[in-house]
């Protein structure tokens, strides 16, 4: 016998955030959130579609992190004040009557308990809030989605069994997963709002586990999860509205994948999705794509020491963002460009791109700047200016920059965290401060027990190299006993 539906009333809408909201668009709106999460050391990927979920009621009531911003814009006011439902009442409602088929996504509206996509999620979430109840002592299913195989993070986008894909004949099945069994002829999916979502969803999730843990955990995983995000761009059946969607969430999932694989030190793998993501882009006619694939694209080459190619894509995605009206993003190109000129060992080439970065990021947000930019603020830029100091041996400036990024950096950032105190032990080593380098690296290999980053890992790995001709300083010889027994 079929199942029932229930019926539920359409949600009603909240006033009280839309009137708080006034003459701002709802992307203005998002920025003031996002900027407000800032100054609690919150992370938020607030913009205006969340804004619009919320003015309608599908938000009924937010998680911890947006709780915790409400209350600091509002502190008078208590969460009913704000127009929102009671949490245990949409819990419980939730647990009553969970909706059939896949999930949509978001913040708020979790895949359903139970499947590799829902650990992805409430991972991100955990690490959001440490303290939410439903992640309280989770480190078991933690362990269970870091360990799922790469099937995981298909479930996120519906494309965890046979019965809902199939993948043409030319495109083998992959090994134990049952997700791409061959078929004599591809089986068209209708492809909607829901998938999409979830698509887009990803990317965020991965980029909310990336900064909390490093890429070396996620690369296997988000790539099977790119796979199957072109199996529904290429063999879905959907509307040219929902394309344009899917080609950019696409887009950006093989961006994210590429920079798991780059900061795994699979190099050559992270090139390869670099370009599949232009190749993205270019056909679907995205300059915001386009600019965030040169833009990654540039951060590789210079790390690969093909600092040319830097400086190519760096003003590449230049001239892709001209017209996008962020001045944050073209800051973050300009500071991709002074790292290439610093390779190149041109300083004033260099010293003008840092002007210019500097002045486009002093201009402030703006609605147009992308979600994916959330990571780019003063430790950011502070950090990248210390990586260009140090590479034209500029080791007192390097210190002094990479020390500033270390103390502005927001704690949910934990990977940048460790990558600017390794930068720093290189930079104190390179001015010949043999015990500020051993301090500085101790305490990034102690970081590193929170973070899985092979980048970060053989930057530590390098300083303790060049450290090693000094094991008779005392400071030095400490780090090294300590950096040795870690790594045996």
């Amino acid at each position: 016998m079929a199942a029932t539906r229930s019926t539920t009333a359409a949600p009603a809408p909240n006033t009280a955030m839309r009137t708080l909201r006034g003459d701002r668009s709802p992307g203005e709106f998002a920025m003031a959130i996002r900027r407000a999460a800032r100054e609690i050391g919150e992370h938020v990927s607030c913009d205006a579609r969340y804004i619009g979920r919320v003015e309608t009621g599908e938000i009924r009531c937010p998680n911890y992190a947006y709780e915790r911003v409400f209350r600091h814009m509002w502190p008078d006011r208590s969460l009913a004040e704000l127009g929102f439902a009671p949490r245990t009442e949409v819990r419980r409602r939730g647990a009553a009557a969970a909706p059939p088929g896949p999930a949509t996504g978001g913040p708020d509206r979790p895949p359903p308990p139970g499947d590799a996509g829902a650990l992805l999620h409430r991972e991100a979430l955990r690490l959001h809030d440490p303290h939410h109840p439903d992640e309280e002592n989770d480190d078991v299913r933690r362990r269970t989605f870091l360990s799922s195989g790469p099937t995981a993070l298909a479930a996120v986008i519906g494309l965890d069994g046979p019965a809902r894909a199939a993948a043409p004949r030319s495109l083998p099945p992959l090994p134990g997963s049952g997700l791409l069994p061959q078929q004599t002829a591809p089986l068209r999916r209708k492809v909607g709002a829901a998938e999409v979502n979830s698509v887009e969803q990803a990317v965020r999730d991965i980029r909310v586990l990336d900064d909390a843990k490093g890429a070396d955990a996620l690369f296997e995983l988000a790539g099977q999860s790119l796979r199957s995000a072109y199996v529904l761009l290429n063999d879905g059946d959907y509307s040219t509205a929902v394309e344009r969607r899917l080609q950019s969430g696409a887009g950006e999932l093989a961006i994210s994948v590429g920079w798991l694989a780059h900061d795994s030190n699979r190099l050559a793998d992270a090139r390869s999705f670099y370009s599949e993501a232009l190749a993205t882009a270019r056909m679907a006619g995205d300059p915001a794509l386009e600019a965030h694939v040169f833009c990654n694209s540039a951060f590789l080459a210079r790390d690969a020491g093909r600092p040319r190619e830097a400086l190519r894509a760096a003003q590449a995605g230049q001239a892709a963002a001209r017209h996008l009206d962020s001045d944050r993003l073209l800051s973050l190109l300009a500071l991709r460009e002074a790292g290439a000129w610093a390779l190149l060992d041109d300083r004033s080439a260099c010293e003008r791109a840092l002007v210019r970065a500097y002045t486009l990021f002093e201009r402030g947000e703006s609605e147009a700047d992308p979600e994916w930019m959330s990571f780019f603020g003063e430790a950011e830029i502070a950090g990248l200016e210390a990586q260009c100091w140090s590479a034209l041996g500029e080791w007192d400036r390097a210190s002094e920059r990479a020390e500033q990024a270390i103390a502005l950096q927001g704690t949910q950032f934990v990977r940048n965290r460790v990558l600017y105190t390794a930068e720093l032990a290189h930079d104190r080593l390179g001015r010949g401060d043999l015990a500020g380098a051993a301090h500085h690296a101790s305490t990034a290999v102690a970081l590193l027990g929170e973070v899985r980053s092979a980048r970060v890992r053989g930057m530590v790995a390098d300083t303790a190299d060049h450290l090693r001709a000094h094991r008779a300083v005392p400071e030095v010889g400490s780090f090294l006993a300590e950096y040795d027994r870690l790594a045996a």
